[in-house]
């Protein structure tokens, strides 16, 4: 059983393309692939996202900061069975893509469209219903402690950005 606090900071690199997208149609996929492979897949993403976002609104660079930092959390855990709590629940549009709704993110911002957000009703690997920061170690806390009680086995990990921890919720969390 692992808990994990991952604490990012959003860098934006923005490269070319490639066709692995395609062949990613969930994270039993990711995981098969090689480290080159995910590189090249990473470039997708980006070029994906930002074509969407171009389109469509939402949130470009927060998006694009965490393309590689998901693909690495995916491809080591279960999002079906661990809990992945994003602090910044508009970072998620690449945890999207990799879970099942590459196609549904492309009705981003209309009605009945993909949340930007994640959203427990959206997908089983959608586990808290998050949107702005400093929520994220209290509610991966909770599910780590709920998970101790329940004598389960499943990684809890939070996300979050150095932004969030200025705030008071995030740096109470972490006393």
């Amino acid at each position: 059983m692992t808990t994990l606090l991952v604490f990012i900071r959003p860098l934006i690199v923005i490269i070319g393309c490639g066709i692995m997208l395609e062949q990613v149609k969930n994270t039993r996929d990711l995981k098969k692939l090689k480290i080159e492979d995910k590189k090249i897949l990473a470039k997708e993403i980006r070029e994906y996202i930002i074509d969407i976002v171009s389109k469509k609104g939402g949130h470009l660079a927060s998006n694009l900061g965490v393309v590689e930092l998901t693909i690495a959390l995916e491809s080591v855990f279960d999002v079906n069975k661990d809990k992945i709590i994003w602090d910044v629940g508009h970072q998620t549009y690449t945890h999207k893509i990799l879970n099942g709704r590459k196609e549904k993110i492309q009705t981003l911002r209309e009605l009945n469209g993909v949340a930007g957000f994640p959203k427990t009703s959206e997908n089983k690997s959608d586990c808290f219903n998050t949107g702005h920061s400093s929520t994220s170690i209290s509610a991966a806390l909770g599910m780590a402690r709920s998970r101790d009680i329940g004598k389960e086995n499943y990684s809890v990990l939070a996300v979050i950005g150095d932004g969030a921890l200025t705030r008071r919720n995030g740096i109470r969390s972490i006393k």
